[in-house]
Formats: structure tokens, sequence, C-alpha cells
């Protein structure tokens, strides 16, 4: 799984400039269900990519450190944040000291972890009151042209380019306390932007280039007749999980402390 998810260091450009981003009620709702405000709280922005949703936090007024194992990725995320604290690691193994930080937060990357090692890391880490909390943005399959590019995506590699990123493949498991929410968003894009963050996707960095151009050629073609003008409305699903930390007696303890 971690060889996938390196695989989007060959595209971080074009991740960086494709991918959508989060609306602000998603930030509402990470203040509200953990419990605190993101200005002046410490952040630990897990797989945080080129830093799409680090800079959102960052606008919030936290104080952010990225982590993001991916050297192309992370090279991207200095470039566009220079000022960010930047670490390489992945979440199953935090370099980061016990109970200083107060919210840690996975932006589409939690289904890249081993939950085993990654929820005891997270909640180490994090201090007393602090809170995990993991979001994707999912293509909404009740709108009709997503379910039908879904189909075509199903028939050519087997699963939906959508789907297959952007659910959850694992939560915190059950007995921590957590809180669920999903918010509706839409953004509008140029055809060849939507098809730059369909491509950027880890479905078509495992398909090869040939097969990738002619996918994505044919959905140039389908999605023209949706929206002849060239612009295309993607209607996202922003699906949240906020897991409290429990107290300091019942801690799951990580593999190891680190300072």
């Amino acid at each position: 799984m971690t060889d996938r998810a390196l695989s989007f260091d060959a595209v971080a450009g074009q991740y960086d400039a494709a991918r959508p981003g989060y609306p602000p009620v998603l930030f509402d709702a990470v203040e509200e269900l953990s419990g605190r405000s993101l200005r002046g709280s410490r952040v630990l922005d897990v797989g945080a990519g080129t830093g799409i949703a680090t800079r959102l936090l960052r606008e919030r007024g936290a104080d952010v450190t990225a982590v993001e194992p991916g050297p192309g990725m992370a090279a991207r995320l200095r470039r566009t944040l220079p000022g960010t604290p930047l670490v390489r690691a992945l979440g199953d193994a935090l370099p980061i000291a016990d109970a200083s930080v107060d919210l840690v937060t996975y932006a589409q990357s939690w289904h890249w972890t081993d939950p085993a090692r990654s929820v005891p890391e997270a909640l180490r880490v994090l201090r007393p009151g602090g809170a995990l909390a993991l979001w994707w943005n999912i293509a909404d399959p009740a709108v009709p042209w997503v379910a039908a590019q879904e189909r075509r995506l199903h028939l050519v590699a087997g699963a939906g380019a959508h789907s297959s990123e952007g659910r959850r493949a694992e939560s915190p498991p059950d007995g921590l306390p957590r809180v669920r929410r999903e918010m509706r968003w839409t953004r509008t894009v140029p055809l060849d932007t939507h098809l730059a963050n369909l491509g950027s996707h880890s479905l078509f960095r495992v398909l090869g280039d040939d097969a990738t151009a002619e996918c994505l050629a044919g959905e140039r073609a389908e999605l023209l007749k949706v929206f002849p003008g060239g612009l295309v409305e993607e209607t996202y699903v922003v699906e949240l999980t906020v897991t409290l930390r429990p107290s300091v007696s019942s801690v799951v303890q990580g593999p190891s402390s680190r300072a």
C-alpha cells in the first residue's frame, strides 16, 4: 500500500493544481466536533501531500506541522508553503513527542495507513482532550453523470477512481468516542482540470500511461455530452470522522515514544 501511495510523487504538480480543496463548512465542523478552535491549536497534518489541507488549516489560524513520506509531494509542499514545518514520515510511525499536539488530521490519506499502528500513534501524540480528524472528498454517486463515470471506470480498471481512493478503508476502532458528519459541496472547473484531477488518482498511476490516455480521452468525449460548454460541475460529499482522545489511563500505547 505504501508503494501505491508514493506513486503520487510522479504527478505532484498535477495533483496540486487539479485536486479539489475543502469547503469552509468542513473546518467549522472540525472545530465543533472536536470542541476546540483551530486558531492557535497545534495541528499535525499527516499524509499532507502537496499541502492542500495544510494551507487551509493555516488560514484558519492553526499552527500546522505537515507529515509527508513522498519526496516529490514534500518538495512541492516546501515550494508552496515554505514557512510550514515538514516532517518526512508515515502516520504509522510519527517522529513526534508524546502528548504534544491538539489535533491530528488526515485529509484523503487515512486509508494508506495500517490502523493497528496509526491509531495508537495518533493517540500517543495527542494531548488530553485532543482529537483525530479524518476526512475525504467523495464524488457524489447520487449525481447521474458521476455514477455513469464510475461504471465506465469500473470496466477499465475494476474499481471507480472516486470510490477506490475516497471512501474510508478503515476508521478508528469501536470503543473510542467519535462522531461523523457529511457535507455536500460543489465546484465548477474546466474539463481539462477535471480530467487532470481524475488522472492524478492512484488508479491511473498503476494503470499505465497508454491505458490512462485512452481512458481519459474517452471520458473527455462522454463529459462533453453532459457539459458541452466545457465546464464541469463536480459535486462532492465530504465524509468527516472525529475521534476524541480518551483519558490518559486508557490511551492505547504505540510501538514506542519519540522525542
